[in-house]
Formats: structure tokens, sequence, C-alpha cells
């Protein structure tokens, strides 16, 4: 555990109780979920906790983390929880008979046991993921950007319903939505790392989105660490909004278009990893058996936390912290579940 990375506010103190607050996450994930799938036309469906090991299916995220497997008796069979459900969604719009313009959403619980433990980053993942079906002339920014104005809407029509039920949260949602490439934000913060300029940007400007994450910059490395086989480096990004609590970025939203063949071969070689051509989910893919899509995951936990004004994420989510986080949050008024 990197204790140095642990924010602990001064003189936080937290203006909800455990039951009110239990009360209150209801009440915004009830909500949330139903603007989203109403402004994005999306429809609910139940989704797997894990998937075969061999399938290809599973987020690879940065391509380090290790998946959570074990083995299935009556299959003879390696399985793995999943990481997140970037690539079931989009063979389960194809399998449902989703048609373009028709979407999917699902409640995605993950466990990243590689995960470095802070305020905002726990091993045990809850996610709103989405995928929706688009055509090719649709694979386009003005695309992203008009989804991800449609999520800042849902989240702030989710913050006014909690206002009124609850009254004591000042508004911290803007809704208009700063859009900046990775380079442009390099550029304009040459001198401070990725986080940093995270940071940097979303004091200014509240709400932002950071696009094209995934190749490398200027610099020599990329912005952050993407997979290669789902979304398009291209036309992806990172919904961040400013949390006043931690005075820094939070990050809402990872989400892009998805790879089509072109783009997922090319990536692939840029990942040295062309070897997941050959798995059945990327076969199918080349074989322009699977739709175009795009889709992302919403983090739960995190939107309770931002519109809640909690310090940690553990104020919202049960899962297990080490000992002397545990005691260096109750000693700061922070209290985990």
């Amino acid at each position: 555990m990197t204790i140095e990375h642990l924010s602990l506010p001064q003189g936080y103190r937290s203006s909800l109780n455990r039951k009110q607050t239990q009360q209150a996450i209801k009440l915004i994930k009830d909500t949330f979920e139903r603007k989203l799938a109403e402004n994005l036309q999306l429809t609910r469906v139940s989704a797997p906790l894990f998937v075969e090991a061999d399938s290809g299916l599973n987020d690879n995220l940065n391509g380090v983390e290790r998946p959570v497997r074990f083995d299935i008796r009556e299959m003879q069979k390696e399985a793995e929880i999943v990481h997140s459900l970037a690539k079931w969604k989009r063979m389960a719009l194809k399998e449902y008979g989703f048609e373009a313009g028709e979407g999917l959403y699902t409640d995605m619980n993950a466990i990243r046991r590689d995960e470095d433990l802070d305020n905002l980053h726990s091993i045990y993942v809850d996610q709103w993921d989405w995928e929706k079906i688009i055509l090719r002339p649709q694979r386009n920014k003005q695309t992203l950007r008009q989804t991800v104005i449609d999520i800042v809407r849902s989240l702030k029509e989710t913050e006014r319903v909690l206002q009124a039920a609850m009254g004591q949260t000042a508004p911290l949602i803007e809704e208009n939505v700063t859009f900046i490439t990775s380079q442009q934000l390099l550029d304009r913060y040459p001198l401070l790392d990725a986080k940093q300029r995270e940071n940097a940007i979303v004091r200014e400007k509240k709400t932002v989105f950071i696009e094209e994450i995934g190749g490398v910059l200027s610099d020599g490395r990329p912005h952050d660490g993407r997979a290669p086989d789902y979304d398009d480096w291209q036309l992806n990004g990172d919904l961040l909004i400013f949390n006043p609590v931690l005075d820094s970025a939070m990050e809402i939203s990872s989400m892009g278009i998805r790879v089509d063949e072109v783009s997922m071969i090319t990536q692939l070689q840029q990942a040295d990893c062309l070897q997941r051509s050959l798995l059945p989910f990327h076969k199918a893919l080349l074989a322009g058996n699977l739709p175009l899509t795009m889709g992302g995951g919403i983090g739960q936990s995190r939107i309770c936390m931002l519109l809640l004004q909690k310090a940690h994420i553990g104020e919202v989510q049960a899962s297990l912290w080490p000992p002397l986080m545990r005691k260096l949050c109750h000693d700061n008024g922070i209290e985990l579940l």
C-alpha cells in the first residue's frame, strides 16, 4: 500500500451518517440508471461475473493486471472474474438482436486485485457498463462528444433529484463539458505529469473529457494505458469531474467508439500483441461478424462518492482495506464501510 497517495482532507466530516448514506446511495443509483437509459436509449440486460479464460472476452486493462482465476470442475476449464465487460457487451448486442441506434447497459461487478488502493481505487469495482450499436458514418468525434454531453446531463439530472430529496449537498456538476485531446493537454502543461495535467485542467474547467487515450504522445509515452482491442485510440476518452473534497480530478467514465477491423489490427501491432487476433472474440470482429459499437463504463461508487461529497470510496462501498488505511481514515473522520 502506498499511503503517500492517500488524501486526508483537513477537518473532514461527512454530513450523512451510515444509514443516511445508504439511503442516498439507493436514490442516486436508481435515478442515474433511469436517466442514463432514457438519454442514451439503453435496455438493461443481465451480465456475467466471469468468462472463460481462453475466450479473449476479459478486459486486459493495461496488460499487466492479473485476473482472479478459478477452475470449473464440470467443464474442465478455467474461468476469470471480469475486469470489465468491454468486449462481452459487443457480442451480446448481436446475440440479443439489437439494431443500430439501440444499446444495452448492465450492472458490472469486478475484482481488480492489483489495484493501488487510495481514495478513489478499490479492488472491488462496480459500474454501469453500456454499449450501443452505431453505423459506420457515426464513427466520429461528433458522435462521441454528444454521448459525453448526454451522460453529463444524466448526472446533472440525478444531482437535482438528490438535492430536492436531501437538500444538504451544494451543486457541483458543471454541465458545460471541455473537450481536449491528450496531446493538447500535454502541450498546455508540458512540465506536469499525466495526473498533474488532469488535476490542473479540471480545477480550471470542472468537467473535462480528455480524448485520444492509448497512443504514444510527443513525450514518448501514452497519457494513460488502454487495451488495444476494444477502444479506438483516436475516438475514445475519459470523463473527469472536479472533486472539491479532494481538490482533484475524479474519473467518472472511460468510454469510446470501439475498434473496427482496421484500427484493431493497427493497435494490436503497436502494442506488440498481434497474437490476440487468434482469440475467438478477435476472429469474430476481424471477420465482420460483430456490429460497430461505442460504449463505456460509469463508476457507480464514484458517482455516489462525488454527489455525496465523500472523501473515500470506502464510504460508499463495502470492500477490503489495509488496517493502516482504516486507522488513518478513522483518525481523520473518514469512516470506511
